[in-house]
């Protein structure tokens, strides 16, 4: 399931061992997909708009849902390693929401990407899809990881959800990054906005699952 194409490796050590027991079908996750695609809540066409972000965003609901799910990370090789290679958009990484689908006796591991996927694809595929120069390290986590530490990263030391990060989360859904350099300004101007957001997502959240 995981490995090598032409621009990304699987990073073994990093990612979690995961038991893919729990997966549902490719028409369950393109209905799941378009969702996502189609809500105004999440800001697709925003490419510097907190991806950690959104994916978290969506495991929560996942979560809530009980339809499962992991986030699937991908590094640039300079960033993670050192060494040549680079994302689209000048990103150091990216992440987006996982979601494991059983066809032919098999499980796949899908993206939730509407930023960067026009349509459902493989983690493999997505990941080589956002490497701009080869090569980049991609891995999967459990959905509630919510972001890598800022100096070494292990398997795990990596920081869970928390209130904290699921605030940040609302507010970057938003659209305001808070812990940004101008972060408070716009956490002051914009508290109308950050609120609607947290009704509409709890609403989200708290109504049933809209696709059982």
């Amino acid at each position: 399931m995981y490995g090598y194409t032409d621009k990304t490796y699987f990073e073994y050590d990093l990612s979690d061992n995961l038991v893919l027991g729990n997966a549902i079908s490719l028409q369950e996750a393109n209905q799941i997909f378009e969702f996502f695609k189609s809500h105004w809540l999440f800001k697709w066409n925003d490419a510097h708009n907190d991806c950690e972000d959104r994916a978290n965003a969506i495991c929560i609901l996942l979560d809530q849902w009980r339809i499962p799910n992991y986030k699937g990370w991908v590094f640039s090789g300079y960033y993670l390693k050192g060494e040549y290679g680079s994302l689209i958009n000048s990103w150091n990484y990216h992440v987006a929401a996982l979601l494991p689908v059983y066809i032919d006796n098999i499980t796949y591991l899908y993206v939730i990407d509407p930023a960067t996927l026009p349509q459902l694809d493989t983690i493999e595929y997505w990941a080589s899809n956002v490497t701009e120069f080869p090569y980049s390290y991609y891995l999967v986590k459990t959905g509630n990881y919510y972001i890598f530490p800022a100096e070494y990263i292990q398997r795990d030391n990596w920081h869970w959800r928390d209130q904290e990060n699921t605030r940040w989360t609302i507010e970057g859904l938003a659209g305001i990054n808070g812990v940004a350099p101008d972060g408070e300004y716009y956490l002051n101007n914009n508290r109308k906005i950050i609120e609607r957001t947290r009704v509409e997502f709890n609403k989200l959240k708290y109504g049933g699952s809209p696709f059982r």
